[in-house]
């Protein structure tokens, strides 16, 4: 699953940047209420739009490490080579 971008509701750095987080994790979280955690590691419950904030370095990097991001997989693959359910 390839994780996206929500922003955390809490106090540090954390809260300036949207986190990567699987996409499964962020419905449960919206229909249920409970928290997900972020690749970097940040646990919260999403409310604000990850939109209006810039991606997470930690996030971004480790998302990118794991070969699921980058300008290295444009052009390959694409939404329909995934199973996005």
């Amino acid at each position: 699953m390839e994780p996206t971008p929500q922003v955390s509701n809490g106090d540090g750095d954390h809260e300036r940047y949207a986190h990567y987080v699987q996409k499964d994790k962020i419905m449960a979280s919206a229909l249920e209420g409970t928290p997900v955690v972020a690749l970097c590691g940040k646990v919260w419950v999403p409310g604000r739009d990850p939109k209006k904030y810039p991606v997470c370095p930690m996030c971004k990097e480790i998302y990118e490490s794991m070969g699921a991001g980058g300008d290295k997989d444009k052009g390959k693959g694409g939404k329909g080579g995934k199973d996005n359910k």
